[in-house]
């Protein structure tokens, strides 16, 4: 039997754009031919996903699940929010979301080798549905919380997805703070975590801000520090105004409740990939507001 290299795998996947692993499969089945082997996939399916490679998915969903104390976000995208709000793709984003908290994989390789309830790896089943709908679809990101109190939420049928670890307190608060930063997106959960080139940077246009309007030089440094201790608060979780109360702060209300944020990731359907973006933040609160 001829060698499988790696170098023909990628070959193949350049090729034909499916999967790494149908890619090593095919190759066997051809003893290794090439061509042999783009026939092996067409005829199963799986090359049809080439065709789409190059296309942009950026509609789509963020899938939730709270199971067996283990909190899960997925971002599944596609080409159209057509597909996003077709029954098999919103129960196969789903289904990953599951396969996420059940399998806790390392990382997007990892989870693209686990085998799903189907049978096949994800990575198969994602190119069978590539093939099925007839567009371009990509699993983005997760990410996975577990221990602790933690809890999910989805705003405008899968537009934003938060997912928060709390020690101590509820699932109720933890889905409170899941809303929060649904509307209010801070940047930071506290002031260790933030950046030190993002602090210095906003302090350089302060200053230069300052200077411009003519402000006395021997003023400046204690404006700006007052500025960026504003700033902080307002990029900072656990200062920030709760939604649902503004006269107290996350922080407060947590702190009432014997609880203290450990962790979480809010992801913004598409944020990063180039589409018409819309202002979610607003969206968010003013469906609170209601």
């Amino acid at each position: 039997m001829a060698e499988i290299t790696a170098a023909l795998v990628k070959e193949l996947r350049e090729k034909t754009g499916a999967g790494m692993l149908d890619c090593k499969k095919a190759l066997g089945e051809s003893n290794g031919e090439l061509e042999g082997a783009v026939e092996y996939l067409r005829k199963k399916g799986l090359a049809a996903a080439a065709k789409k490679a190059d296309r942009i998915a950026a509609e789509g969903t963020v899938a939730a699940v709270v199971k067996n104390g283990v909190g899960v976000i997925v971002e599944v995208n596609s080409e159209t929010d057509f597909v996003a709000k077709n029954e098999n793709f919103t129960n196969y984003a789903a289904e990953m979301a599951e396969l996420v908290a059940d399998s806790n994989p390392a990382d997007m390789d990892a989870f693209m080798a686990v085998t799903a309830k189907n049978g096949e790896t994800v990575e198969a089943y994602l190119n069978s549905m590539i093939a099925k709908i007839g567009e371009k679809l990509s699993i983005r990101r997760f990410a996975r919380l577990d221990g602790g109190t933690v809890a999910t939420y989805i705003h405008g049928g899968g537009k934003i997805g938060v997912v928060v670890k709390l020690e101590g307190g509820t699932p109720e608060l933890a889905k409170d703070i899941c809303l929060h930063i649904a509307a209010s997106n801070p940047k930071y959960l506290d002031s260790s975590y933030v950046d030190a080139d993002f602090v210095n940077k906003e302090r350089d246009i302060y200053a230069a801000k300052l200077k411009e309007q003519g402000k006395p030089d021997n003023m400046i440094p204690k404006i700006v520090e007052g500025q960026v201790a504003k700033l902080l608060k307002e990029v900072c979780l656990v200062s920030q105004p709760f939604v649902k109360d503004p006269d107290t702060t996350i922080e407060k209300l947590v702190a009432a409740n014997g609880a203290k944020i450990v962790s979480y990731t809010r992801f913004e359907l598409g944020e990063g990939i180039e589409k018409k973006q819309e202002n979610f933040v607003e969206e968010v609160m003013k469906q609170i507001q209601k």
